[in-house]
């Protein structure tokens, strides 16, 4: 009996997409999101990562006024989604879920906390703009 060929790890690979401060531009990222990961074969994800992906942009839209960015990143069995905005202030510390289920506004990183196995942030500069990068990862 012949031995079978031990299953390779798909290579990394990384998109960023720049968006411009627009509410549409939320729409745009979580499509783009479901397209790159469908490709992909990650179609398990999708569902969850649209979710993460749209707090993280909505945030990055909502509550600064320069550009943003989304990335997506695969790495050794990791999805990792982020979002980086002109901003360098950190983003507000998540709440409760339970205590912001009937709120309109500041449910985002406290669905993402939920919802990501890992979730941070950290400084960052792009293309000569200080701001921030917000992340969070999924294992599949």
């Amino acid at each position: 009996m012949p031995e079978s060929a031990p299953e390779c790890e798909p290579e990394p690979w990384e998109y960023s997409l720049y968006i411009p401060n627009d509410p549409r531009a939320v729409t745009v990222s979580r499509r783009t999101l479901r397209l790159i990961l469908t490709m992909h074969g990650l179609i398990n994800l999708v569902d969850v990562a649209e979710l993460l992906a749209t707090e993280l942009v909505s945030n990055a839209v909502r509550h600064t006024k320069g550009p943003a960015a989304l990335r997506v990143r695969w790495s050794a069995g990791v999805l990792r989604i982020g979002a980086w905005d002109a901003d360098p202030e950190p983003p507000e510390p998540p709440r409760p879920l339970e205590r912001s289920a009937e709120l309109e506004d500041g449910r985002g990183l406290a669905l993402v906390r939920a919802c990501a196995d890992l979730w941070g942030w950290q400084p960052l500069s792009r293309r000569g703009n200080r701001g921030k990068y917000v992340w969070c990862e999924l294992a599949t």
